[in-house]
């Protein structure tokens, strides 16, 4: 049997813009990304703390080092710049893999969303 785990987080970043007219997905600093060993193109589930919702979308890279956290196309109707989300991606595995697997857990600073 396999079963969902969570493989990645990314806790507490604030939205620093949202962009309705771009395709669709989400742009995340690359540093972010590395940290919680989330891939480009691999989906990315968020959660906006400040209104309940829940989406899904993609990740792309967004620049080192710049904090940045943009919803594009459709998802930018879900949020505002300032809205404080947590970012998870999740992996399927077998059950005795999964018991000993490690998520990557990353907190960044809440005013800047970069690594501490």
């Amino acid at each position: 049997m396999q079963i969902h785990v969570v493989k990645s987080k990314i806790h507490r970043v604030k939205v620093t813009g949202a962009d309705l007219n771009y395709i669709g997905s989400i742009t995340i600093d690359e540093d972010l990304m590395d940290a919680a060993n989330i891939i480009e193109g691999e989906k990315v589930q968020i959660v906006n703390n400040n209104n309940g919702e829940r989406l899904e979308t993609y990740a792309i890279p967004g620049p080192r080092n710049s904090g940045e956290i943009t919803l594009n196309g459709a998802a930018a109707r879900r949020v505002a710049p300032g809205d404080v989300l947590i970012l998870i991606t999740y992996a399927i595995m077998e059950i005795e893999e999964a018991k000993v697997f490690k998520p990557a857990l990353v907190f960044p600073n809440e005013e800047t969303n970069l690594l501490r």
